[in-house]
C-alpha cells in the first residue's frame, strides 16, 4: 500500500478515535441513558462537547473532499512524490487540527486547517495535470 493510502487509513483512523472521543464525552457530559433514547429533549451540549463535535464535522468534512482524490489517483495510478506529500500534509495537519481545537488553541489552529488543505490542493492539482 502506498503512502497516500496508508495516509488515508490513517485519516480514517482519526475520524474513528474523534467519533468515540465524541461518544465518551457526550455520555460524561448528557448521561449514557438520554443518549441511549431518542434525543428529542437533551439540554445544550457543554463547551466541550460542542468542541468535540465541531472537530468531528470539520475532519469529516476534510476527509469527503480528500478521500476521494486519495483513491483517484491510487485506481488511476497517477501517485507521485506530490501526492504522497500531499496526503502527508493532509494527515499531519488534520492531527494537528485536532489537538490544538480540543485544547481551545485560538489563531494558530486555521493554520494547520491550511496545510491540511494545501496537501488536498496538491493532490487534486496532480490529478488535473497542473502539477
Amino acid at each position: 500500500m502506498g503512502v497516500e493510502l496508508t495516509m488515508l487509513a490513517y485519516s480514517a483512523a482519526l475520524l474513528f478515535g474523534l467519533v468515540v472521543l465524541q461518544a465518551i464525552v457526550g455520555i460524561r457530559s448528557q448521561g449514557l441513558i438520554p443518549l441511549a433514547n431518542s434525543r428529542d429533549d437533551l439540554p445544550p451540549p457543554s463547551v466541550f462537547q460542542a468542541r468535540v463535535k465541531r472537530v468531528v464535522d470539520n475532519h469529516r468534512e476534510g476527509l469527503t473532499i480528500m478521500a476521494p482524490l486519495i483513491l483517484i489517483a491510487a485506481v488511476t495510478q497517477s501517485t507521485n512524490a506530490t501526492t504522497a506529500l500531499g496526503a502527508q500534509m493532509f494527515f499531519y495537519a488534520r492531527v494537528a487540527h485536532a489537538v490544538l481545537y480540543l485544547a481551545g488553541a485560538p489563531l494558530v489552529r486555521p493554520l494547520a486547517w491550511g496545510v491540511g488543505v494545501a496537501g488536498t490542493v496538491m493532490v487534486f492539482a496532480v490529478l488535473m495535470g497542473w502539477a
